[in-house]
């Protein structure tokens, strides 16, 4: 499937660009004067350019003339749209973008805009003309890339690596060998993933080593990006001993010749480096299900070709692993120094930050290490300082590069450019997915798919990358969620060496200084470090006048940025203590995505004329404190996401956000009571958050009241009108002995929610709507009393189908004990429990919890009589809740904190 994004590293903005041109063609410009048929001429020409630029992104090598032709075009395409963007601002700003040629006043104005897109269009014109002669000149439209040199694959090398001299290879390969000699008779297929130069092949071979002869028969097969399947698998047939025949070139006569000759042997075989689910799809037709304890082992780059290998039996995949920090060093130090010989003083220092970088992937160990042998110090800090230029034209660095850009190659033309995008982020950052997923929306990278919003799509885009082990995951949530990534060392050089070659970002670590030559820089990441202030120079700011994502890290934000008016994505990452002031903000008319990540209680101050950024879509400043909420923030007809901090207040008027998607943090004190009502009526709303203590302000009980009978009416309305309500999150400081009788019986239900976090408040008992709450994976209750019977007790909590995580607060001493019950009709989908009382009675009937991965007990023992339970035994000095060895084997945490310590 050919994915179509309004931007991309290699083909520029031109799809945004042919957009735009497209608009221009429409009913609203018509009456400018010879617009129709100069713009008709250009979208010919353009679109005939495009579709030869989507032809070059294919290749994966051009020649100087081809690559000098594409750069043209694509920096082309940026200045045109951005052209295009100043006159259609122009005419919406003078009167005649809509509904224009309304005023006779106005005919002077007109006249003179009509004359201004006239000049433009024909500057257009020229310049698209001059790339459409070079085009000829050069037969591009004929160009073939022809390579001459054929490059040793890496994975051969790896087969035949001595294994004596490999390093922290024993373990895994010992794991692997246990999970695949079971005594389980039928066919079983296990899978290797992780990341390219993890050492995959290698680790494969030693287990095909270690296994030799204790199978009928074994083979060991490679698979290239693009397979011939009829070569392949008659490789396979050769290997296993089987006969050719004259038939085998057909691929159903050699899945059939492989399964005769596997039928009644027991066999094993490795399928090394797959890309894609279709090709297992066709090799594994060809491994009969004999009972003779076979297997297949295969490895991949990607998640899901794994899962897809295993059959989804997600026991049967092995995460490799970096290597430690004991076994990169004696693997580099091996290479360089001989085995078994220690590192020179000397060379402690600047191999310890070498090899910070390498983070345990053994293939750029080897290729450093290799680069270093005989080398003198000054060569070392060389390569230390200088790592990321490595990449060019050093021939000891080629395997790594080969490999690294083997993956890179690999990913359609939209991954390419998302994972180029990470590169605006310092090394070792951790990145947020949402974060990235509504940048990469803003830059126009996401492609528009069917049935699927853009965020959707991004976060499909960010799975993917993690899917194919090209970003490292960081957080996980409840739901094997990913939330955050880091980019590998290695990977972000490559990834800074392919930006810097497509021109598509800027990278400054010094303010006074601009890179870049001649080219115009489109995105740019600014870092700085140092404590005090620092003025940009105005050369800086004139090479940045057409810069399309501006990212800072350190204490270098400057107002004169404020100019800067083709920015889409503002992101801030400030280390300064002063506040930040962001009053010019207001010029960034084509601003999408703004970010301030500060330090808690750092001021930032929003402009008073916000409602001029008519794009913007994401306002996140939740960790400052906001100086002013300017009123007019309703009156942003984009804006999705809303984050500020816990203690602001939101203007009135808040339900003309009608895309507003996220909202946080809400303070329900702060906030009018109309504003509380106002939510009902954001109808696309997903996730919201909300704080509130009551002791601001110090309201009196019917004040509570009321604002908590809004907030019900609203999630009501919310829960009727949507089905897009699917988080709702209140941090409150709330006493317990205030009724909350209106919640007890909330109707309707918001029974579309996965997430409910009610941290802070109290109820009386469970409610008994929370029962109609369906899809609820997480939820975080408190209650007074726990009553122990079907209708108000942990049955309630039981029967909910899709629940993964409860952490369930008890505040009174419970007058029964707690069974959680062997049902199989109760907390089936449950992984996580975290269960808090002062006095904790509970057991576990066998067959409970089925699923739990990790269990937290919180309870306080002083006073509890020795023997008044019974639910209590002793087991090494620590005392247990009876059944605790009914719980499933793949329980993997277990945490008690008796008396405020954890045990």
């Amino acid at each position: 499937m050919v994915v179509s994004t309004m931007a991309s590293a290699s083909t520029g903005v031109m799809n945004s660009l042919l957009a735009k041109l497209a608009t221009l063609m429409g009913e609203e410009y018509r009456k400018i004067k010879g617009v129709r048929n100069k713009v008709a001429s250009l979208q010919g020409e353009l679109n005939s350019m495009n579709a030869l630029l989507v032809k070059l992104a294919g290749m994966d090598e051009l020649d100087v003339q081809a690559k000098e032709w594409r750069d043209q075009v694509r920096e082309m395409t940026y200045d045109i749209e951005d052209c295009i963007d100043d006159f259609m601002r122009d005419l919406a700003e003078k009167g005649t973008g809509t509904g224009f040629l309304k005023k006779t006043g106005e005919r002077l104005k007109k006249l003179k805009v009509r004359y201004q897109i006239a000049n433009k269009i024909q500057e257009i014109e020229t310049r698209v003309n001059g790339v459409h002669e070079r085009r000829m000149r050069y037969k591009i439209d004929e160009y073939t890339p022809s390579s001459t040199i054929v490059p040793v694959d890496p994975r051969v090398v790896a087969m035949y690596a001595d294994a004596a001299g490999l390093v922290g290879i024993h373990a895994p390969r010992d794991e692997l060998v246990k999970l695949l000699t079971g005594e389980e008779k039928e066919l079983r297929v296990a899978s290797v993933v992780g990341f390219g130069g993890l050492g995959k092949t290698t680790l494969a071979n030693e287990v095909y080593r270690k296994l030799q002869g204790k199978f009928d028969c074994q083979a060991f097969v490679s698979v290239s990006q693009n397979p011939d399947m009829s070569s392949l698998l008659s490789n396979l047939l050769s290997k296993l001993g089987g006969q050719q025949s004259s038939q085998t070139g057909k691929l159903n006569d050699l899945i059939d010749s492989i399964r005769t000759h596997l039928m009644n042997k027991r066999y094993f075989i490795i399928i090394d480096d797959l890309w894609d689910s279709s090709a297992w799809n066709i090799i594994r037709c060809a491994f009969p299900q004999n009972i003779g304890g076979s297997r297949v082992l295969t490895t991949t780059r990607i998640h899901s070709v794994a899962l897809a290998c295993c059959s989804n039996r997600k026991e049967y995949i092995y995460k490799i692993k970096s290597l430690d920090e004991e076994d990169s060093r004696r693997l580099f130090f091996s290479r360089i120094f001989g085995p078994g010989e220690n590192c020179p003083v000397e060379f402690e220092e600047v191999s310890a930050d070498i090899l910070k970088r390498c983070g345990g992937l053994p293939l750029a160990i080897i290729s450093i290490s290799s680069l270093l042998a005989g080398q003198s110090k000054p060569m070392w800090e060389y390569v230390r300082n200088s790592l990321g230029s490595m990449f060019e034209g050093n021939p000891t660095l080629d395997e790594m590069k080969q490999i690294l850009d083997l993956s890179y190659r690999n990913l359609p033309r939209h991954l390419k450019t998302c994972l180029l995008y990470l590169g605006i982020y310092p090394e070792d950052h951790e990145i947020m997915k949402n974060d990235l997923s509504r940048q990469w929306i803003a830059e126009g990278f996401v492609s528009t798919v069917h049935g699927l919003d853009a965020e959707d799509v991004a976060g499909s885009y960010f799975n993917e990358l993690i899917n194919r082990s090209m970003i490292q995951p960081v957080i996980k949530n409840y739901n094997d969620e990913v939330l955050s990534c880091r980019v590998h060392d290695i990977m972000l050089d490559l990834i800074r060496s392919k930006s810097a070659e497509e021109n598509f970002i800027a990278v400054i670590d010094d303010p006074q200084l601009v890179t870049g030559g001649h080219k115009k820089i489109r995105r740019v990441s600014l870092y700085y470090d140092g404590e005090e202030h620092v003025m940009i120079p105005a050369t800086t700011i004139e090479s940045l006048s057409q810069v399309r994502t501006v990212a800072v890290f350190g204490s270098i934000f400057s107002p004169s940025f404020l100019k800067l008016r083709y920015t889409r994505v503002l992101h801030l990452v400030c280390s300064e203590s002063q506040g930040l002031d962001l009053t010019g903000l207001c010029g960034l008319v084509m601003l999408r995505y703004l970010k301030v990540k500060c330090k808690l209680f750092f001021k930032v101050k929003l402009p008073t004329q916000i409602g001029k950024l008519q794009q913007l879509e994401t306002i996140d400043v939740e960790g400052a404190w906001i100086v002013n909420i300017p009123s007019d923030i309703v009156r942003l007809p984009q804006l999705s996401h809303l984050t500020v901090g816990k203690d602001t207040l939101l203007p009135d008027g808040i339900g003309q956000l009608k895309c507003l998607r996220t909202l946080g943090w809400f303070d329900l004190i702060r906030n009018s009571v109309g504003n509380i009502e106002f939510l009902g009526e954001l109808t696309n709303l997903t996730k919201l958050r909300i704080i509130f203590d009551w002791k601001i302000g110090s309201p009196d009980n019917a004040t509570l009241a009321r604002r908590l009978e809004a907030l019900g009416s609203s999630l009501g309305r919310l829960s009727q009108s949507s089905n897009s309500f699917k988080s709702l999150v209140l941090e409150m400081k709330y006493p317990s002995w205030l009724p909350l009788h209106g919640w007890i019986t909330l109707s309707p239900s918001p029974r579309h929610l996965r997430v409910l976090s009610l941290d802070g408040l109290w109820f009386s008992r469970i409610p008994k709507w929370i029962a109609e709450l369906r899809d609820l994976k997480a939820l975080v209750l408190m209650i007074t009393e726990l009553v122990c019977n079907d209708d108000a007790g942990v049955d309630i909590l039981a029967r909910l189908p899709s629940l993964v995580l409860l952490k369930l607060c008890i505040r009174d001493y419970p007058q029964e004990r707690v069974v959680i019950s062997g049902s199989v009709a109760k907390f089936q989908a449950l992984e996580y429990l975290v269960f808090q009382c002062p006095k904790l009675f509970m057991s576990f009937e066998v067959g409970a919890l089925p699923r739990l991965q990790s269990l937290y007990l919180r309870f306080n023992l002083d006073g509890l009589p020795p023997l008044a339970t019974s639910i209590w035994e002793q087991d090494g000095g620590m005392r247990l809740p009876v059944g605790i060895e009914h719980l499933p084997a793949g329980l993997r945490q277990v945490n008690f904190e008796k008396n405020g310590l954890q045990q």
